[in-house]
């Protein structure tokens, strides 16, 4: 390694890959521009140590921004070092992880820095899709730097240190950092969804770890797949009672209980993540209805509708799954849309965008209905008519257009309170009931709850080879 082996941005690097696994490239380039009295400058490996090694036996690129060395500020060959990372991962289909800790653009270099940077963001915007992008943020990533992250799959956030942020929180218009601090690595998670973890420096670290390994190397090698150890039937005894806090659902039903769940913090009415199923990856997706803590006590509760944020974090989630080939479950569990002023604003396109991803994913796709089922809501998650290849459902569940009473109401709407009840009850038989969904092939089987594992795993197992194609067209404009 080169002269900067001891400085935290190396250390970062050995505590994120196996032992001595690591090879630097690049360790001896420094500056080339001699304005402003740069030559005078040390800057060893121009701030930033890039290379390669292996977690778990999984080949992976990384680079990461050495502080100690004019605090870690891009020059252009420091954006090129890491251009060059991006090449050879390209070339080999091996995930990039980015640890980032850098003070921006490096003024002294101008022109020759913009335009390297420029050259990252191409390379980034290539590798989109074709190679798992990993971005780590321990100290600042400000101004343009903000865009990096933004262009990777998964996004990690010290959460003492670290700041993210394209104009700084003093200067926004009416805002001082005390006042809301918008760099910050909670509100980065819960209100902007850029964030999918936040935690210590050894947290994060151990978590990009475990995420490699859920992870295919590359769209075309789907290597994401481990030996199982845990019972393959084996029944899932209290996940009826799970059908409100579907993460809880996820853990139950996963090869040995492991839910990796992304973006936690941000939308938590839609649950996403990895579990894994007799050894394979499956992207997971499921309304939240409730949020229980480490006790078990009930800690906050939501409607079961579809809300903007919740709906984009799911689409954004199923695409990543569809262009790695990772297929998807979903648990479906919700009666309708978000009606709030603000989020008529933006509902429509964010659920159209949903609908269309689902529509629009050739992976495997399993859809599981643990709860209620109304609408067109119902129809943007994964059911039978956008694409699911198979759709079970909870004896318990409800499938229809809406609650039956309110239809009762709506049908007779002069009528007396006894009617209603009447002919509610009546609906909810003939055009609610799962068994009437079921008679019509909208729902494959009707499963008991306990049952759902082995049924996902035969379902997937099925559908392993899977080929399905779309009509010609360079891309969707959803």
């Amino acid at each position: 390694m080169s002269n900067t082996a001891q400085s935290l941005a190396s250390q970062r690097i050995n505590s994120l890959l196996d032992a001595n696994s690591f090879v630097e490239i690049g360790g001896q380039v420094t500056a080339r521009s001699t304005d402003f009295n740069l030559s005078a400058k040390e800057t060893p490996a121009d701030g930033v140590i890039t290379g390669y090694g292996v977690i778990d036996g999984n080949l992976v690129y990384v680079y990461s921004q050495d502080a100690s060395v004019m605090n870690g500020t891009i020059g252009e060959m420091h954006a090129k070092k890491i251009s060059r990372i991006y090449d050879f991962a390209m070339k080999t289909g091996a995930p990039v992880i980015g640890l980032i800790d850098c003070a921006g653009l490096r003024l002294q270099e101008a022109t020759d820095a913009l335009n390297a940077f420029g050259e990252l963001y191409m390379n980034q915007t290539m590798a989109s899709g074709v190679i798992p992008q990993i971005t780590a943020i321990f100290g600042t990533c400000g101004g343009g730097l903000a865009m990096v992250p933004a262009l990777t799959d998964f996004t990690f956030m010290e959460e003492n240190k670290a700041k993210l942020f394209v104009n700084s929180p003093n200067a926004i218009e009416g805002n001082i950092e005390s006042k809301c601090d918008t760099s910050a690595a909670k509100y980065q998670s819960e209100e902007t969804g850029l964030v999918d973890y936040v935690g210590s420096e050894e947290d994060i670290l151990g978590q990009i770890r475990t995420l490699v390994t859920l992870l295919p190397s590359n769209n075309e090698d789907n290597d994401s797949y481990e030996e199982c150890t845990d019972d393959l039937n084996r029944v899932c005894q209290d996940l009826a009672n799970c059908a409100g806090d579907t993460a809880i659902a996820l853990s139950q039903i996963a090869d040995d209980n492991l839910f990796f769940e992304v973006k936690a913090d941000y939308a938590k009415d839609m649950v996403t993540g990895f579990i894994r199923l007799n050894g394979s990856t499956i992207g997971a997706v499921a309304n939240r209805c409730e949020i229980y803590d480490e006790e078990g006590k009930l800690a906050e509760s939501m409607e079961s509708v579809l809300s903007v944020r919740g709906a984009k974090k799911a689409a954004e989630f199923v695409e990543f799954c569809d262009a790695f080939n990772i297929p998807v479950l979903t648990l479906t569990n919700v009666t309708g849309f978000n009606a709030t002023k603000c989020s008529e604003a933006n509902i429509a396109k964010a659920v159209a965008k949903l609908t269309y991803t689902f529509a629009n994913a050739t992976v495997p796709k399993v859809n599981v209905v643990v709860g209620k089922a109304y609408g067109s809501a119902y129809l943007a998650m994964n059911s039978k008519s956008i694409g699911a290849d198979i759709v079970y459902a909870w004896p318990t569940a409800e499938i229809g257009m809406m609650d039956a009473k309110l239809a009762a109401k709506i049908m007779y709407a002069d009528a007396d309170a006894a009617t209603i009840n009447e002919k509610a009850a009546e609906y909810a038989a003939l055009q609610s009931n799962v068994t009437s969904a079921a008679r019509r092939g909208y729902v494959d089987t009707i499963i008991e709850p306990e049952d759902t594992r082995k049924y996902l795993i035969g379902a997937f197992e099925m559908l392993f080879t899977k080929r399905d194609g779309r009509p010609p067209k360079k891309h969707g404009t959803v």
